[in-house]
């Protein structure tokens, strides 16, 4: 049970998984206006830093479980890092279905909705831990603007238009849901470059430190193609945020 050795390669100096920085990051913990001791569990934490910077700065505890091995111990390493190891704890395993033993103030699933099947079995899975009246975050793609074609999708790694929705009918399928919108941060063209663009220095690195590895080909074929994919196609039509939802 990990990810995929080419994500892994891909994001290997990423801290944040996703197209935020990390001011954005702390622009969306100061937003929610976290109170010491706020319970949070993060499904698909990846290296936890949402997890360990806001246990540094809002006093936040919580626990983090992601599917990679690599990224749970860099969370880990992480903790120590900031001195927060006391007071969140990452456990490796299948965020799918997971459910917190205790019900928390916050649940939150930042960029990997599939792990529910997408939004709605997502907000359905993070309610399931959440308290009466708790803060859900979810972390979702949408377009930017309307998409011409499938050819356009598919360059934006979507199965089909269908797979995101604009901006205003994202709002209203939370609505739809069951959930008020009570706070939202988005990511920019700067910080979608910063997570994107860091990836090709990645893999150029890897690529040249294991050029025989089996790795090796597949890392060249996307290096090869994704700047400019991503340059004509996803930069302009993909859209990411994270959205602070509470039950109506």
């Amino acid at each position: 049970m990990d990810l995929p050795r080419i994500f892994t390669v891909r994001e290997s100096s990423h801290r944040i998984h996703n197209p935020f920085t990390p001011g954005k990051l702390a622009a969306l913990g100061q937003a929610l206006r976290l109170d010491p001791g706020t319970r949070v569990l993060d499904l698909a934490s990846g290296s936890g830093e949402m997890l360990c910077t806001w246990a540094r700065d809002h006093g936040v505890t919580g626990t983090g479980v992601d599917i990679s091995t690599v990224f749970t111990e860099q969370a880990r390493a992480r903790a120590a890092e900031l001195g927060v190891a006391d007071r969140v704890t990452f456990v490796h395993g299948d965020a799918s279905g997971h459910v917190a033993d205790e019900q928390v103030d916050l649940a939150a699933c930042v960029g990997a909705t599939w792990i529910g099947g997408g939004v709605a079995g997502t907000t359905a899975l993070l309610g399931r831990s959440l308290r009466p009246g708790g803060l859900m975050l979810i972390g979702e793609p949408y377009w930017r603007r309307e998409v011409p074609d499938q050819e356009t999708a598919a360059a934006c790694h979507a199965g089909s238009k269908e797979d995101f929705l604009v901006l205003p009918e994202l709002i209203e399928q939370f609505g739809e849901l069951g959930y008020d919108v009570v706070e939202m941060v988005l990511a920019s063209q700067d910080s979608w470059d910063r997570y994107r663009a860091a990836q090709w220095l990645n893999l150029r690195r890897w690529l040249d430190a294991h050029p025989d590895d089996e790795l090796a080909a597949e890392v060249r074929t996307e290096l090869s193609t994704e700047p400019a994919r991503y340059t004509r196609y996803q930069r302009e039509y993909l859209g990411w945020g994270v959205f602070a939802l509470m039950a109506r």
